[in-house]
C-alpha cells in the first residue's frame, strides 16, 4: 500500500477528531446538555448551567482543556479514588514511554530505515514510496547499521523495566497511603464465609453465630446470611420500571399521552387511562413485592458476611481455615457493599463450575467467529481481492480518492465496529462465573477484553492469509520468531491507520458521548420523558484499558521494525489524557473502589509486549543475516521475565491484602476514635440485600415504607 493511502486516512480521522472537539465545546454549553457532558457535576449540585441566552455558547472554545489540566492528582484521588488516579497513570506512563521511543525511533532509527536499498526503491520518490522503505525490511541484509536497531532494542527494554518498575513502586505506596488515610468501611472489617454446613434443627444464621462465637468470642462483632433473592429482584426491577413510566406520564403536558392501549408495546389490547392502569398494576406488584419479602427470610443460602471490631481479626480469619474439612467454612475478603453482586449467592459449587466451563467454550467459540470479520478486514486492504469478489466495482475501486479510502480507512474502521460488541460481551460472560463484586467482575472481564484484542487484531491480522491456514506453525515454535518477523512488518499500515481511526477517533468520539447525547435528546423532545432521577455513569476500564493496553503493544513490537507509529501513537496518549481527565472530573462517578488492582494487568501486559519484541527481533535478525545478533537477543527475554519475577514478589502481594503492620497501625490509631462505636453498629446491618429493603413506591400503605428486616435478627 502507498503512503497516499494512509495519509487518506490520517486525514478522515483529523477532520473527525476536528468536529468532534469544536461540537463538544459548543453542545457541552447548551440547556439540557448538563446531563450528557456533566452528569456527575449535576448529581452533585455543582452544575451553573442557565437557561438564558447567551452569544458565547454558540461559540467553540478550548477552555475546557484547562479546566481539565488543572487539578493536581491529590484532588483527582479525593474526587474520583485512586482507580482513576491509576488509570491516568497508565496515560502518563504510556506518554513517557513513547516520549522516549519517538526520539530514537524517529530521529536515528527512521533515516537508517529509508537510506537502506535492500528494497531496490527511489529515494526520492517520496509520494510513491510504500511504507516498508520506513521499515527494517528495507536496512540491507547483514548491514553493520542493525547493531543500531539491536542496541536501540535493549534500551528500549531497560527504559521501560525502569518506568515499570518504577510505577509499580509509586502506586504501591498510594495505595498504603490512601489506606491511611481511609475513613473506616464494611469490607475492611468484613469477611465472606461460603461452604456453611447444614445442622439439622438449626438456620444457618444460628451456625454462623454459634461458629464465631465460640471460635472468636474477643472479636466476633455481628453477620449477615443471605438470602435466595432472586425471584425479589426480578420484581423490584419491573416495580421500578413502572413507576418511572408513572413519573413521565405525570409530567406530561398533554392529556393525550395519559391514554393509550395497554397491550404489548401499546399496540394492542384496549384503550384505557394509563396512569390509572399504572397505579392499579404498581399495587398489585409491590404486594407480590411484599409477599416474596416474606417468603426470603426463610429462603437462606450457605453464605454469610460475617463482620469483626478490627481490620486484623477479619484479616486473620481469611488467612486461617475454619474447620477441620478444608471444603466448609471457606473464607474470602468481603467486598464494599455498594461492589456486591448479588444474583449469583445463590448458585451451588457445582452451578459455577459449570458455569465457568461454559464462558470458557464461549470465549474460545467467539474468537474463532471473530477471524470472520478479521478476514474481511484483510480482504479489503487488497483492491486485487476486491476486484475478485466484487467484480461490477471494478471501476469504482480505480478511483484514487475510492481505492484510498478503501484500503487506508474503511478496514480499521470495519474492525473497530465489529469490537465495539466485544466488551459487554465479555462483561456478561464475566458475570455468570460466580464473582460475587461488580469490580471482579469488570476486573475478569478487563483481563478476557484485553486478551481477546491481542490476539483477534493483532496476531489475527498479521498471521492472516496463507500464515492462519498452515497449523504446523503453531506445532514447530522454533519457526515462530522467523514467521513473526515477516508477517509482523508487513501489517505496519493497518495497524498505524488502525491507532488513528481506533485511538484519535474513538478517544475524540468519547468526549463527544453521541449515544447519550442522541438517546437524551430522543427521551425529551420525542418520547416528553422526564426521570427525577438519573444514573451517573462510571469508567468503562474493562473496554477503555485493553485498548491503551494494546496500542502500548503495538507501539512497542513496532518500535524497531516501523516507527514511523510512533508519533501517532504519543499523539493518542496525550489525546487520551486530557479527554479521560475531563470525563472523570465531570461525567464520570466512581460506584466502587478496588484501590488500584488494575495495575498489576497493566504490568503483565507490558512485559508481554517486551517478550514478543524479543521474539520479534531473535527471527528479523536471522533473516538479515546477523545471526551474532539474533543469538545476543535470546538473553533479553530471560532478563525481562527475571525482572517480571521480582517484581511479583516485591509488589504483587501488596495489591492482594494489607500487611500486619498496616492492619494494627490503621486499628491503634481508632481505638480512641469516638465515631467507631456508631460504625459498629451500621456495620451490622451494612450487608442486608437492598432488595429487602425495598420500601415501595405508591406509598398507600405505610407498611410499605418501613423496611422488612430490622437489625435486632444480626445481633442475635
Amino acid at each position: 500500500m502507498i503512503l497516499s493511502a494512509l495519509l487518506t486516512s490520517v486525514g478522515i480521522n483529523l477532520g473527525l477528531c476536528f468536529l468532534f472537539f469544536t461540537l463538544y465545546s459548543i453542545l457541552r454549553k447548551q440547556p439540557g446538555n448538563a446531563e450528557v457532558y456533566a452528569p456527575r457535576l449535576v448529581a452533585e449540585g455543582k452544575s451553573q448551567q442557565t437557561s438564558n441566552f447567551n452569544l458565547e455558547r454558540l461559540l467553540p472554545s478550548a477552555g475546557w482543556v484547562t479546566r481539565a489540566w488543572r487539578p493536581s492528582e491529590a484532588e483527582l484521588l479525593s474526587t474520583s479514588g485512586l482507580d482513576a488516579v491509576v488509570f491516568m497513570r497508565i496515560f502518563i506512563f504510556s506518554a513517557r514511554v513513547f516520549t522516549f521511543a519517538v526520539i530514537v525511533g524517529i530521529f536515528i532509527l527512521l533515516p537508517i530505515n529509508y537510506m537502506g536499498k535492500q528494497l531496490s526503491l527511489d529515494l526520492f520518490d517520496l509520494p510513491n514510496k510504500s511504507l516498508e522503505s520506513f521499515t527494517i525490511s528495507n536496512v540491507d541484509d547483514g548491514s553493520n547499521r542493525l547493531w543500531i536497531h539491536f542496541s536501540a532494542v535493549y534500551i528500549l527494554t531497560a527504559v521501560v523495566c525502569y518506568l515499570l518498575y518504577f510505577e509499580y513502586d509509586y502506586i504501591s505506596s498510594k495505595r498504603i497511603s490512601y489506606f491511611y488515610s481511609s475513613k473506616p468501611h464494611p469490607h475492611q472489617f468484613t469477611i465472606l464465609v461460603r461452604s456453611i454446613p447444614a445442622s439439622s434443627g438449626r438456620s444457618y444464621s444460628e451456625t454462623v453465630e454459634s461458629f464465631f462465637s465460640e471460635y472468636y468470642p474477643a472479636t466476633y462483632l455481628s453477620h449477615w446470611v443471605v438470602r435466595r433473592a432472586s425471584k425479589l429482584q426480578d420484581l423490584i426491577k419491573n416495580s421500578k420500571r413502572l413507576y418511572r413510566r408513572l413519573v413521565n406520564l405525570k409530567s406530561a403536558n398533554h392529556d393525550r399521552e395519559r391514554f393509550g392501549r395497554a397491550g404489548f408495546m401499546g399496540l394492542f389490547g384496549q384503550r384505557v387511562d394509563l396512569l390509572d392502569h399504572y397505579e392499579k398494576k404498581l399495587e398489585v406488584i409491590e404486594d407480590n413485592v411484599r409477599a416474596e419479602q416474606s417468603s426470603c427470610l426463610g429462603k437462606e443460602v450457605g453464605a454469610a458476611f460475617v463482620s469483626f471490631r478490627t481490620r486484623f481479626a477479619a484479616a486473620s480469619a481469611i488467612h486461617m481455615q475454619q474447620g477441620v474439612n478444608p471444603t466448609q467454612w471457606v473464607t474470602e475478603t468481603a467486598p464494599d457493599p455498594e461492589d456486591v453482586y448479588w444474583p449469583f449467592f445463590s448458585a451451588s459449587f457445582l452451578k459455577r463450575w459449570i458455569s465457568n466451563l461454559v464462558v470458557v467454550v464461549a470465549c474460545v467459540l467467539l474468537t474463532v467467529l471473530f477471524l470472520i470479520p478479521v478476514l474481511i478486514v484483510q480482504g479489503l486492504t487488497h483492491l486485487e481481492q476486491l476486484e475478485i469478489w466484487f467484480p461490477f466495482l471494478k471501476g469504482l475501486l480505480r478511483i484514487a480518492f475510492v481505492s484510498q479510502v478503501i484500503t487506508g480507512y474503511l478496514p480499521s474502521l470495519v474492525l473497530q465496529l465489529f469490537l465495539y460488541v466485544v466488551p459487554s460481551i465479555m462483561i456478561m460472560f464475566s458475570s455468570i462465573q460466580g464473582y460475587i463484586a461488580m469490580s471482579q467482575i469488570e476486573k475478569s472481564a478487563c483481563i478476557k477484553v484485553l486478551w481477546f484484542t491481542i490476539w483477534n487484531i493483532f496476531f489475527a491480522n498479521v498471521l492472516s492469509g496463507s500464515a492462519l491456514y498452515r497449523v504446523e506453525i503453531f506445532l514447530e515454535p522454533k519457526n515462530i520468531p522467523a514467521i513473526l518477523a515477516v508477517a509482523v512488518p508487513g501489517q505496519a499500515t493497518f495497524f498505524i491507520a488502525y491507532v488513528v481511526t481506533s485511538g484519535w477517533t474513538s478517544t475524540s468520539s468519547e468526549l463527544f458521548q453521541l449515544s447519550t447525547l442522541v438517546s437524551n435528546f430522543i427521551k425529551r423532545n420525542i418520547c416528553r420523558k422526564y426521570d427525577d432521577e438519573f444514573e451517573v455513569p462510571s469508567v468503562p476500564y474493562h473496554s477503555e484499558i485493553p485498548r491503551i493496553l494494546l496500542f502500548g503493544l503495538l507501539g512497542i513490537t513496532y518500535f524497531f521494525l516501523a516507527p514511523l507509529i510512533l508519533p501517532f501513537l504519543l499523539v493518542y496518549y496525550c489525546l487520551g489524557y486530557l479527554i479521560y481527565r475531563n470525563q472523570l472530573l465531570n461525567v464520570y462517578a466512581p460506584k466502587y473502589e478496588t484501590g488500584g488492582k488494575l495495575w498489576p494487568i497493566v504490568h503483565d501486559s507490558m512485559i508481554f509486549s517486551l517478550i514478543l519484541m524479543h521474539v520479534i527481533a531473535i527471527g528479523i535478525f536471522g533473516l538479515k543475516k546477523l545471526p551474532l545478533a539474533s543469538s545476543l537477543t535470546v538473553p533479553l527475554p530471560i532478563l525481562t521475565l527475571v525482572f517480571n519475577s521480582y517484581c511479583r514478589r516485591r509488589f504483587l502481594p501488596m495489591f492482594k491484602s494489607y500487611s500486619v503492620e498496616s492492619l494494627l497501625k490503621k486499628d491503634k490509631e481508632e481505638q480512641n476514635d469516638p465515631t467507631i462505636a456508631s460504625f459498629h453498629e451500621r456495620l451490622a446491618t451494612a450487608y442486608q440485600d437492598p432488595a429487602l429493603l425495598h420500601g415501595g413506591y405508591s406509598g398507600n400503605s405505610a407498611s410499605i415504607i418501613a423496611p422488612l428486616l430490622s437489625t435486632t435478627e444480626v445481633d442475635a
